[in-house]
């Protein structure tokens, strides 16, 4: 009875079919709009003293604290996928209230900068510019007696951390503390020092998000009181990411960040648009990470195809460069 009346359904007669581009895989792969490259990923890396050490971070399967001899293995395995950077971040032997470490000439990640660029020179080392993982106290600027996070004492810090890198042989600074003037004041303290020509990625627009849990783990940088709000912003605010966007623009960032990615998907759209003559990176971050990992493991969903549909929605939406714990994995299905 159903083949009876569908015969007699009369055609439509429609103008355009997009289904017609979609009916075999080498029809969607030619019309395909956006493309994932290894090229389009950074990884990030958490570096941490003594030798042979590969400590495995619970909340993020698959990721390590690693010493620098073996975060230069690491790095290995990056450039061999063709992945042109790693970020880093360290981890203290010791911490204190200025976070000393984190500009000394043997401090941690100014150890593995040596080590990674001596053995892959063409390897692109990015590191992150912040006091939060080496201050006791793990707020990202120094603070008064009241515990407030003090924005213009904190610069020159932040001017000694990235000269160190630099001296190290760092090729981009990323400052990811989102206080005032940052990128003002490691542009002149860079520029005065002899490294005029050094790029700064700025954390330009960073979110006070509940996707950080994670990292907080894996980088020891939690606040041991209160929170980040007073700096980072509200994930409510759209307008804001603008100017604090422009302001990095004006003080002379030579890229762009939106952290995370995925609740801010319209936001890495508005930045795109408004200013798009800068490169444009977006922070796949480590609760972004974690869940499709933990849903993985249950079985919930297929890891591959949701993290390639995931980091293509990054791309989509404008980012130039996504910086995520999926790089190596991404990379090697894209083979």
């Amino acid at each position: 009875m159903m083949e009876k009346m569908l015969t007699k359904t009369p055609a439509l007669d429609l103008p355009t079919r997009p289904r017609r581009l979609r009916a075999t895989p080498g029809l969607r792969r030619m019309v395909r709009e956006t493309a994932l490259n290894p090229a389009d990923f950074i990884y990030p890396i958490f570096v941490t003293h003594g030798q042979q050490i590969r400590n495995p971070i619970a909340s993020m399967p698959g990721i390590a604290q690693l010493s620098v001899d073996e975060a230069v293995r690491e790095a290995e395995k990056t450039a061999e996928l063709n992945i042109p950077a790693v970020l880093l971040f360290g981890l203290p032997a010791h911490k204190d209230p200025v976070g000393l470490e984190n500009f000394a000439p043997d401090g941690i990640v100014q150890q593995a900068i040596r080590a990674i660029k001596q053995e892959l020179p063409e390897l692109v080392v990015i590191t992150d510019v912040c006091l939060c993982e080496y201050t006791d106290h793990g707020h990202c600027g120094l603070l008064d007696d009241h515990g407030h996070v003090l924005n213009d004492e904190t610069l020159p810090i932040l001017i000694d951390v990235a000269v160190s890198h630099a001296d190290a042989g760092a090729d981009i600074v990323a400052p990811s503390g989102m206080m005032d003037g940052m990128v003002a004041a490691l542009r002149g303290g860079l520029d005065v020092s002899g490294y005029s020509q050094l790029p700064i990625m700025s954390y330009a627009v960073k979110y006070a998000s509940a996707f950080y849990g994670p990292f907080r783990d894996a980088a020891d940088g939690a606040p041991k009181f209160g929170d980040r709000k007073t700096h980072q912003m509200d994930p409510a605010n759209g307008r804001e990411a603008l100017r604090e966007a422009a302001l990095d623009v004006d003080e002379g960032a030579d890229f762009l960040m939106v952290k995370p990615a995925l609740a801010y998907l319209d936001i890495i759209r508005q930045l795109r648009d408004h200013f798009p003559e800068l490169p444009l990176a977006a922070y796949n971050v480590s609760g972004e990470y974690a869940m499709l990992k933990a849903a993985a493991a249950n079985g919930w969903l297929d890891e591959e195809k949701a993290v390639m549909e995931t980091l293509t929605s990054i791309k989509r939406a404008g980012a130039d460069l996504i910086i995520t714990y999926h790089a190596l994995a991404a990379a090697s299905w894209l083979r």
